[in-house]
């Protein structure tokens, strides 16, 4: 066994985690995350009352001296000689023994004969309180569970076996810890619904994507032309299979925008108020946002900062125009190895240019298909002309080639984009100073028309979804594969919008447009640049935040989530690339 010295004292819940899963001891002790489903939060309602209050447990010797029976709640002890430390519910005394009792909100686990028994998980944990009582100097020879759903207590004896079945798990997780191998997700394993870490995990998703032999884009393509609700073959022996739905289709939390200048920003109670000259104007309850997004001279209170962070809730600050400056948020994934990967591939050319070929197609391919679906008429000679420059980025032989195969295709792209603006124009032809939705070439810093104006304000706010994204799943955003890095810029989470810009941003902007959500009157002009008025943001924050949420099949997984869940799911499928545990990674393209 690892000697106890050198290692942190593990909670004893930790060695419940690894007996019960592997790899979600693996997220939760090793890479710190930690999310809330049902589950979770109706254990902790369980375990509110014995949480109440912590008592100190007497010494051994003085406990031999009494044999009143004795409860005591909530008490932390550890162990030296284990490298272990619990706090346990409940402690039942009778002057010469101790018995912990341990809450679960589950029910107990039955026997073949029908008899009542406690799940391994759970023996384990309580195993790893009677070592830490025993090493303490107290007498335990049995521990108990209480299971509030069938309000049942179960018995267990702390024989030799169990001892001996639970320090080999502690030893083994310790193991575990020490090393940076993840260990691979279960096979089509029943705990998988109801485990919190699901969405962090991908179970299903990464084997997946790990059964897929053929090279990053071309077999993302191939699959495209598959029904992704049937069986298809892949390969020899390998078929296609519809996969469990474990990922939730969309978040209940919404983005907050602010974007009225002078505004001022407390907290009281985990409630934001915003005010406007000392005045409430609207009050948000931190539960049930994700972001926090500031256009232009907004002040945050200090309390409001620090009550954001606690939550895990990022900060992100736009100018007037719309320009991302940055983020600020709590310590997010506290562990190095992800990023540790991250360095050691980016400084690998072959690497780099696979993976960029992969995106560029990618984005090609979705470019191509959003003129077929949207063009009045859909140009034949640019459609034929795209799909040979998405062949091209697949064969490209270096970044700087593939960067001119990538501009000549936005080039036409976007020499075709007017044919997708599907409304009559009712200004005053007269009228000079009129804004027009007539969209010739595109042009930015500054824009200087109405749909530059909207493309540039797109692009920052999904390159700002995609930046939070990435320091949620454990990157570091200012290190690419494709993009080099430069200052004030974060070139993985532009890497990553590469495929989604045609799909999310151009998508929200062309439905802004054709459905009137934003008309001329919500530009203004200065000099020769044209930006958003306040009312103008607002409305196309609602068209963006639409396009977000709305629902689409995933072309490998087969299941319906929303964009910004399809965002998350990428990042996460990049970072199995990263550590060895796929080897191609799926670009998300469209039919």
């Amino acid at each position: 066994m690892i000697r106890a010295e050198e290692q942190t004292l593990m909670p004893a819940r930790m060695v419940n985690e690894y007996v019960y899963c592997p790899r979600l001891f693996y997220y939760e002790h090793v890479e710190g995350i930690f999310v809330h489903n049902l589950e979770t939060i109706e254990g902790s309602q369980v375990h509110s009352r014995v949480d109440k209050k912590e008592d100190e447990l007497p010494p051994a010797g003085e406990l031999l001296e009494t044999d009143r029976p004795a409860k005591m709640r909530s008490v932390t002890l550890s162990s030296d000689k284990y490298g272990i430390i619990a706090k346990l519910d409940l402690l039942e005394t009778d002057g010469s023994t101790v018995t912990p009792v341990d809450y679960k909100r589950g029910e107990p686990c039955k026997a073949d004969d029908g008899s009542l028994d406690a799940w391994p998980a759970d023996r384990a944990q309580l195993a790893v309180q009677a070592l830490i009582l025993r090493d303490n100097g107290y007498v335990c020879e049995e521990a108990i569970v209480y299971y509030a759903k069938t309000k049942q207590r179960v018995r267990l004896t702390i024989d030799e076996k169990l001892v001996a079945e639970t320090l080999a798990a502690i030893d083994a997780s310790r193991k575990l810890a020490s090393g940076s191998v993840i260990p691979p997700p279960l096979e089509d394993s029943p705990k998988c619904p109801r485990c919190s870490l699901v969405g962090v995990c991908l179970p299903d998703e990464t084997r997946r994507a790990t059964s897929c032999r053929s090279p990053i884009s071309s077999s993302q393509l191939t699959l495209f032309e598959l029904d992704a609700t049937k069986t298809a073959d892949l390969g020899e022996g390998s078929t296609r299979e519809e996969l469990r739905r474990l990922v939730p289709s969309r978040d209940d939390l919404r983005p907050l925008y602010l974007n009225q200048p002078g505004l001022y920003v407390g907290c009281s109670s985990k409630v934001l108020q915003v005010k406007d000259k000392k005045k409430v104007i609207q009050q948000v309850r931190l539960g049930e946002i994700c972001q926090v997004n500031l256009f232009g001279s907004i002040q945050l209170t200090t309390q409001a900062i620090q009550a954001i962070c606690q939550a895990e809730i990022p900060i992100a600050y736009f100018s007037m125009g719309g320009w991302f400056y940055g983020v600020t948020q709590g310590l997010g994934v506290k562990n190095i190895y992800l990023r540790r990967e991250q360095f050691r591939w980016a400084d690998i050319p072959s690497f780099c240019l696979r993976l960029a070929r992969a995106l560029v197609a990618g984005k090609i391919k979705n470019q191509r298909t959003m003129l077929q679906r949207n063009h009045v008429e859909p140009p034949k000679v640019a459609l034929a002309h795209m799909k040979c420059m998405q062949e091209d980025a697949e064969k490209a032989s270096s970044l700087e080639s593939l960067l001119g195969i990538e501009g000549n295709a936005a080039r036409v792209y976007f020499q075709n984009f007017q044919g997708m603006i599907k409304i009559d124009d009712e200004t005053d032809a007269e009228d000079a100073k009129a804004f027009r939705f007539h969209f010739e070439t595109r042009n930015r810093r500054p824009p200087r028309d109405p749909i530059n104006a909207l493309l540039s304000l797109a692009y920052s706010m999904l390159a700002k979804d995609l930046t939070i994204i990435c320091h949620t799943v454990g990157f570091d955003p200012y290190l690419g594969f494709y993009h080099q890095p430069r200052y004030g810029r974060a070139p993985l989470a532009l890497d990553l919008m590469e495929p989604f810009r045609a799909l999310i941003a151009d998508s929200a902007v062309l439905s802004a447009i054709n459905t009137r959500m934003i008309q001329p009157n919500h530009f203004i002009r200065a000099g020769n640049a044209v930006a958003l008025t306040p009312d103008g943001r607002k409305a196309f924050f609602r068209a963006y935040e639409q396009r977000m949420d709305t629902l689409v099949t995933h072309p490998l997984f087969g299941y319906r989530v929303n964009y910004r869940r399809i965002l998350e799911i990428q990042c996460r499928l990049l970072a199995r690339v990263l550590t060895g545990e796929i080897n191609n990674y799926p670009v998300f393209v469209t039919r």
